[in-house]
């Protein structure tokens, strides 16, 4: 098998991914955490801003950054444009699809193991196929139980994170949620990385696909432009202990209409 090397520019691509996927899981966080006191036509499109932040950036962005470091000795690696493109897709519709199940479920374990089932099962999927999309001169092989093991961390990693999007709520405790989170996906993406084992060809064509400094870097750099953006609306909105203040009010508006007044007491006596 041919020498493979994750880390060809040292630490800067793992610290940068993880760095990545902290941001958009904090993002996540913001976002979901003000979808909670929402309306449900409302918080749906908080719940998507959550999905890009998360799978986008927090996953999808954290993947191809720590694969700008990976290299096989005795070839070079270019990326299928298609595949490349459908993982990030992949990956904002599963974690999106796990958010909106569990806002519609809340805590009930049903809607919550199911969630973080399909996120974390599509999450592997999105890694899979993003590996998938890279053309080498080489035959390519995983290591099952490896790949097992990096599914098996990637559902559970899911539901956790579906979980704190229910429950975690304050800077603090978001921070410190985003930062597991980070380490969960990190993992997960270098346990399975190394699942791969390559041989290389001694005779092989044209390798064919994009340049990851031509293609991935611009798409890198796009999403997380969109990730700014959505962080500005965060900033921009209502807090959530301004959001708290609105709806209790309401609440003692509504308690105040349903209370009879004193015309009514009396003649109610009467």
């Amino acid at each position: 098998m041919s020498p493979i090397d994750h880390f060809s520019f040292g630490a800067l691509t793992p610290a940068l991914a993880y760095i990545m996927s902290s941001a958009g899981s904090m993002l996540g966080l913001l976002l979901t955490s003000r979808a909670r006191l929402l309306s449900p036509k409302e918080a749906r499109w908080w719940l998507v801003g959550a999905a890009v932040s998360i799978g986008g950036t927090g996953i999808w962005v954290m993947h191809f950054i720590a694969m700008m470091g990976f290299s096989v000795e005795g070839t070079t690696i270019r990326y299928d444009v298609l595949r490349t493109v459908v993982s990030a897709l992949l990956a904002v519709i599963v974690v999106g699809a796990g958010l909106f199940l569990v806002n519609r479920g809340g805590t009930r374990p049903a809607y919550l193991l199911g969630g973080g089932a399909l996120a974390g099962v599509g999450v592997a999927g999105m890694h899979y196929l993003g590996m998938a999309a890279m053309n080498m001169a080489g035959h390519v092989n995983y290591d099952v139980k490896i790949v097992a093991l990096s599914v098996l961390i990637a559902v559970v990693a899911a539901t956790v994170a579906l979980w704190f999007t229910l429950r975690v709520r304050g800077a603090l405790a978001i921070g410190a949620a985003a930062l597991i989170m980070g380490v969960a996906v990190t993992g997960m993406h270098y346990t399975g990385m190394f699942s791969m084992s390559v041989q290389v060809m001694a005779d092989h064509g044209e390798i064919h696909g994009a340049k990851a400094i031509d293609f991935l870097l611009p798409l890198i750099v796009g999403i997380s432009m969109i990730t700014v953006g959505l962080l500005l609306t965060v900033l921009l909105s209502p807090s959530e202990k301004e959001l708290r203040g609105d709806e209790e009010f309401r609440a003692r508006l509504n308690r105040r209409d349903d209370e009879p007044t004193s015309s009514e007491g009396s003649l109610f006596k009467a």
